[in-house]
């Protein structure tokens, strides 16, 4: 089975193809352009320079949220363009959950944090070993001193991963919780990834582009402006 994948829900872009859990095509990149601009186009070159199409793809994975507000609708436009189009299931994964699976042949807890602004973060954890993962914490978006007070019971070494890693690591050792940050070249996050996440959703978890929508955790700041207006109402 071949799945494509696209992450597009921090400053890096990218986007990879699995086949039947073997990397075959990633591209990445981490420049500042906005991905409205590098996603597609990243997508085209990855797939023509490995002489692939959509019509060898089986399933479209996306990093569906937490993440960007903008940089998840991107990928989420991007993944129902193309799926509809060819006519492709879509796989939407957490974004929180795709960060740890280049790190599942570790032996110890991952700590997923993205910099969700405002003394927060978008979080998880999970207990990797064997080349798999175990769900430890939802999908959440928390303060720093609430995450770093919650992750202190957690049994064995600790890695960070994730555009928040450095402020989630001075929580944590500011609290006297023993971690280490994820190396450089497997801290951000990534579509293969994504890919590797998503292929324990198929085929269950497969869904339509139709039906494909970000995942945000918490309102915009359109919303909350919004929000405080009627309150003040």
């Amino acid at each position: 089975m071949k799945i494509l994948a696209l992450e597009s829900s921090a400053r890096a872009a990218s986007c990879a193809v699995l086949s039947d859990g073997v990397p075959l095509a990633s591209a990445w990149q981490a420049t500042g352009l906005t991905h409205s601009r590098t996603l597609l186009p990243m997508v085209e070159d990855m797939l023509q320079n490995s002489d692939l199409s959509l019509a060898h793809i089986d399933a479209i994975a996306v990093a569906a949220g937490p993440g960007s507000f903008t940089g998840l609708r991107i990928g989420i436009a991007a993944v129902k363009g193309l799926a509809w189009a060819a006519e492709k299931p879509c796989l939407p994964v957490s974004t929180l959950e795709s960060m740890a699976w280049p790190l599942c042949h570790l032996d110890g807890v991952i700590v997923c944090a993205m910099d969700a602004r405002r003394q927060q973060i978008y979080n998880a954890a999970f207990r990797a070993g064997g080349g798999t993962l175990i769900r430890l914490r939802e999908d959440r978006a928390i303060s720093l001193s609430d995450a770093a007070a919650d992750l202190a019971g957690l049994d064995g070494p600790v890695t960070i991963v994730g555009d928040g890693a450095a402020l989630c690591f001075d929580a944590l050792t500011g609290a006297g919780i023993p971690c280490r940050l994820a190396p450089v070249h497997l801290r951000l996050q990534s579509a293969m990834g994504v890919a590797m996440a998503a292929q324990r959703l198929w085929p269950d978890g497969a869904v339509s582009a139709h039906a494909l929508a970000p995942v945000y955790l918490r309102l915009s700041q359109a919303e909350r402006e919004r929000l405080a207006r009627s309150q003040r109402i």
